[in-house]
């Protein structure tokens, strides 16, 4: 656990998340999470969380561990093809993870998510919160696509409205 990162954690506000992703940017969200899983046999979730509580700093509880734990709660390991993905924002440490169900993670290589992440990270740090998670869904509908393509019996199992996580 540094200092920095602490501050940034106890000064991030939770009415921050709200500015940063106002109802339109998660309307927004939500219609291209929709429009992308027409396109592959995927299922996406997008978490996100302004920082992380105290206890949880003083374990040095990293982004990908959290990441983890919001992946368990929010289920989204729980479809019937292990085809469900996690893309998971920290905003207070700028920081994006993705957690891939063991069906998908077979088939996408660590690189390919890594490349993701680095790209949306990087609007994030210019304030381009939309713009970083509609690119994010964008290029994983695309690796999906590639790699996991729509069926003629797909069904919506998870539901595509960005969440929040509250601290």
């Amino acid at each position: 656990m540094t200092l920095k990162r602490t501050f940034k954690h106890l000064l991030h506000l939770p009415v921050q998340v709200h500015r940063a992703f106002p109802a339109r940017t998660m309307h927004a969200i939500e219609s291209a999470i929709h429009s992308t899983e027409q396109h592959h046999a995927g299922e996406l979730c997008v978490a996100i969380e302004g920082a992380l509580d105290i206890p949880e700093l003083l374990r040095g509880l990293s982004a990908r561990e959290r990441a983890l734990q919001v992946f368990s709660d929010l289920r989204v390991w729980d479809t019937e093809f292990n085809n469900g993905v996690l893309i998971y924002l920290l905003l207070a440490d700028r920081d994006v993870e993705i957690i891939a169900d063991r069906g998908v993670h077979q088939r996408i290589a660590p690189d390919e998510w890594e490349q993701v992440c680095r790209a949306m990270e990087s609007l994030l740090r210019q304030g381009q919160y939309e713009a970083a998670v509609l690119q994010g869904v964008t290029l994983i509908g695309a690796l999906l696509q590639q790699h996991y393509p729509a069926t003629a019996d797909k069904r919506n199992e998870l539901d595509n409205r960005p969440v929040v996580v509250k601290r």
